[in-house]
C-alpha cells in the first residue's frame, strides 16, 4: 500500500546537481518505505489462521489510526466541510483499499496480488497522460497479466477480483490523497482518513474476529503490523515527496510487484515459477513507463 503521488510537469531525470543529495537520500526513503510495506503485508498474511484477513485489516488500520492521531494531533477548529469531505473521501478510499488487498492475499499470493492492485494507479496514469505510448504500457501490463494468470494454472478469481478492485480503490486513494496533502499540513489529513478508515474496518474485523482481537500475542503482531505496513511507510514516503519529483517516486513505486513476490518469498515461502517472474517484470516496466511518459 502508497501514499498518495501529487501530479507534476517536472521532469523525473537529470536531476539538477544541487538536488541530487536531497534526491538521493529521498530514493533511499521510497525504498525503504516499499520494503516496510510489501513485508508487512507478508506478516500480516502470518495472522490470517488466528484472526482471519477481516480481523487482520481492522487491527492494522485501528492501531495505525491511533499512532497517527498521537503523533500528527490533528486539529479539528476551522475545517471547512470541503476539508471534512476530502478527508472523508480519502479515508474510505484507504479503508477501501485495505479491506479489498486483504481479502485476496487471503486467497491469492502476495506477489501476484500486488501486480493487479497495481494495475489502478497504473490505468491512473495512462487516462491522464492521453498519449498513444499510454496504451501500449497498458498492453504490456495486460499482457503480463494473462501471462501470470496462466502461469499460476489459473488464479483464484475471487481473489483476483478483489486484488483489482483494490487498485481501483488505489487510485482513487492517490487522486484524493493528493487533494488532502493540499488542505491539510504534514500528516494531519493522513491521521484523520486513517481515524475514518478505522471506523470501516472495524466493525466487520470484530464481526469476523471478536475477541481474538483482544489478545495479547495478536494485539503485539498486530501492532507489528500497523507499524511496518503503514506508520513507516507512509511517513518515510511524505518525507521522499519533498525531494523527489512525483514521477520520479512513482517510477519506484512501481517495483512493488516485484518487492511483494520477494517478500512472499521469503515470509510465506510462496515460490513463483520463471514465467510468473516474468509476468511480474512486464507490469513493473509497464508501470515505470506509463509514468515516465505521463503528463499533467
Amino acid at each position: 500500500m502508497t501514499t498518495p503521488v501529487r501530479e507534476t510537469t517536472a521532469p523525473a531525470f537529470p536531476l539538477r546537481p544541487s538536488a541530487r543529495p536531497g534526491a538521493l537520500t529521498g530514493v533511499g526513503l521510497v525504498l525503504a518505505g516499499a520494503v516496510s510495506v510489501q513485508f508487512g503485508s507478508a506478516c500480516a498474511a502470518l495472522l490470517f489462521p488466528r484472526a482471519g484477513a477481516l480481523g487482520t485489516v481492522a487491527l492494522r488500520v485501528t492501531l495505525a489510526a491511533v499512532l497517527l492521531l498521537i503523533v500528527a494531533r490533528p486539529r479539528l477548529r476551522g475545517l471547512t466541510r470541503g476539508d471534512w469531505a476530502v478527508a472523508g473521501g480519502f479515508g474510505l478510499a484507504l479503508g477501501g483499499m485495505n479491506l479489498l488487498f486483504y481479502q485476496a492475499i487471503d486467497r491469492i499470493p502476495l506477489g501476484p496480488a500486488v501486480t493487479l492492485e497495481v494495475l489502478g494507479p497504473l490505468l491512473l496514469s495512462v487516462a491522464a497522460a492521453r498519449r498513444v505510448s499510454g496504451v501500449l504500457w497498458a498492453a504490456l501490463a495486460l499482457a503480463g497479466v494473462a501471462l501470470l494468470g496462466g502461469g499460476m494454472g489459473g488464479l483464484d478469481l475471487t481473489g483476483a477480483a478483489f486484488a483489482v478492485a483494490a487498485g481501483a480503490m488505489w487510485a482513487a486513494y492517490i487522486v484524493l490523497g493528493a487533494r488532502a496533502g493540499g488542505r491539510f499540513p504534514r500528516l494531519e489529513g493522513l491521521a484523520l482518513a486513517m481515524a475514518v478508515a478505522a471506523l470501516v474496518s472495524l466493525p466487520p474485523g470484530l464481526a469476523s474476529a471478536g475477541g481474538t482481537l483482544l489478545e495479547p500475542h495478536v494485539l503485539v503482531l498486530g501492532l507489528g503490523i500497523a507499524v511496518l505496513s503503514s506508520g513507516v511507510p507512509y511517513t518515510l514516503e511524505l518525507l521522499a515527496l519533498r525531494r523527489l519529483p512525483a514521477a520520479t517516486f512513482a517510477v519506484l513505486m512501481s517495483l512493488a510487484p516485484a518487492l511483494a513476490a520477494l517478500a512472499g518469498l521469503l515470509v510465506l515461502e510462496q515460490g513463483l515459477a520463471p514465467v510468473q517472474w516474468l509476468a511480474i517484470a512486464l507490469v513493473v516496466a509497464a508501470s515505470a513507463g506509463a509514468v515516465r511518459t505521463g503528463t499533467r
